[in-house]
């Protein structure tokens, strides 16, 4: 048996000014497939797989249709030249965005249908922050999602999907999926998996698995930015059942329905001001501070100064800020070099609604792994010490940090571009906050530019009526 595995992953905000281009992907092709961390599981007795082209993105703004259609060319090229294959595994995220189109994933998983033929069965693994529709659930027999946010169960997820593929291609049962669209639209702050009332909704996924008829129960929380007419939460199952997997579907969309006045921030958050104040007052630390609405693993540009320029205005001492995209900014510093003292302007660069930050910068540390995009400087303003990025980064993991030869334990304010914290920092947060401030992923949503997003839809409108009402894929044949 023969399965190709390949894919597109990257997460738009139709908000964002910067359009993604190829150079912003990470793209592993071929054998390089096959070895790469996320993959390394695909091995099973009887089964050759076929690595074809898997391209992943740092979440931001609409991907450029160049970028886009040079990457499912080549992937269908690829795709074509398996052929014949039995299985086809997909690896997504569900919430790209490309200009002009409305439903990427559905663009690109429909064309790979159409080339692998209708016998072949197609499995797909999505972040529970995509975006489904019925356009993707028509092409797929089997889906899995991210049951954890934040994201602790990305490989956890690709193996349940790449595991159903292999057991219906060895049984000769092929699944189905049914789906019931839920008109609420929370960003992942208020639906952590680590708080309530999402960690309950989703701590009881596993027991519906096991039901009769059911191989994987999903709740999809979609994605808010995204200002098109699919973005929805969702409820997705893949069954052996068809009346089984409606019913399933149709009780988690009524369980998120039912819990959609009740979602909450988990750490304490407020506007920039008010958390500053409680970071200034702080007898512990490190106090870590979430700019949450510049945050690239959300859809953020991660050039905003809004930070640091509050942090200069109440001359803090002690805060390490991480980090600023500002490629013009680093190379300034490599001009400079280590050592000096240099006017820089900060932030402000991608985002023109950003105001950037004037200053006075000692240049600490040059980094350079060989191309310009990579680099990146650490500099000292004042007592504040800023990282500067050539490329849009998070930095989210303690080797981010120590990597640069600083240590976010030891200091009294740590800022990061983030929403809730990645599973590294938040252990060491003392306290952890989130501060509401500007940028393309806002928490404000009630507020959020509606111009293309499907009515109604909570909390945009309130007073309306919802019935779970589970769909089929036009695959799943009586």
């Amino acid at each position: 048996m023969r399965i190709a595995v390949g894919g597109i992953h990257t997460e738009c905000s139709t908000y964002s000014p910067v359009l993604m281009a190829v150079e912003d992907f990470r793209v592993l092709r071929g054998a390089d497939l096959l070895e790469a961390e996320y993959f390394n599981f695909l091995e099973a007795e009887g089964v050759e797989h076929i690595p074809l082209l898997h391209a992943r993105a740092v979440p931001g703004g609409p991907v450029s249709r160049v970028a886009y259609e040079a990457f499912k060319a080549e992937f269908l090229d690829r795709l074509k030249a398996a052929l014949p294959v039995e299985g086809l595994y997909l690896a997504m995220h569900g919430a790209m965005n490309v200009e002009g189109m409305d439903d990427a994933e559905g663009d690109w998983i429909s064309a790979a249908r159409a080339v692998v033929g209708p016998d072949c069965i197609v499995a797909s693994s999505y972040d529970l922050h995509g975006n489904v529709t019925q356009r993707i659930v028509d092409q797929l027999d089997i889906f899995a999602a991210y049951r954890t946010a934040p994201h602790i169960d990305v490989r956890e997820t690709m193996v349940r999907a790449w595991s159903m593929l292999v057991d219906a291609l060895k049984s000769g049962k092929r699944p189905g999926v049914a789906w019931a669209p839920v008109p609420v639209l929370w960003p992942g702050e208020r639906t952590s998996t680590e708080d309530e009332p999402t960690k309950g909704l989703y701590d009881v996924l596993p027991d519906l698995d096991r039901r009769e008829g059911i191989l994987d129960a999903n709740l999809m929380i979609g994605y808010v930015w995204a200002d098109e007419p699919r973005a929805t939460a969702c409820a997705v199952v893949t069954g052996s059942h068809k009346t089984a997997a409606a019913k399933t579907a149709e009780e988690i969309a009524r369980s998120y329905w039912d819990a959609r006045d009740e979602f909450r921030f988990g750490p304490v958050t407020g506007p920039l001001p008010d958390m500053l104040d409680i970071a200034e007052k702080a007898q512990t630390k490190p106090v870590i501070l979430a700019d949450s609405a510049d945050n690239p693993t959300g859809g953020g540009v991660g050039d905003r100064a809004d930070v640091l320029n509050a942090l200069i205005a109440r001359n803090f001492e002690g805060a390490l800020l991480a980090g600023i995209t500002d490629r013009p900014a680093v190379e300034a510093c490599f001009a400079a070099g280590k050592g000096a003292t240099i006017a820089l302007s900060i932030g402000g660069t991608l985002d023109p609604s950003s105001k950037p930050a004037k200053v006075e910068a000692e240049v600490v540390t040059l980094v350079d792994p060989g191309a310009e995009a990579e680099r990146e400087a650490v500099v000292r303003v004042s007592e504040i010490t800023v990282v500067l990025a050539a490329r849009r980064r998070p930095y989210h993991n303690i080797a981010d940090f120590t990597r640069l030869g600083l240590d976010p334990k030891a200091v009294r304010l740590l800022v990061v571009k983030s929403g809730y914290l990645s599973p590294e920092l938040a252990p060491i947060a003392n306290p952890n906050l989130m501060a509401l401030t500007e940028g393309v992923v806002n928490q404000d949503i009630k507020s959020l530019v509606s111009k293309r997003r499907a009515r109604p839809a909570f909390p945009f409108d309130r007073d309306f009526y919802y019935q779970p009402q589970a769909r089929f894929s036009a695959r799943w044949q009586d």
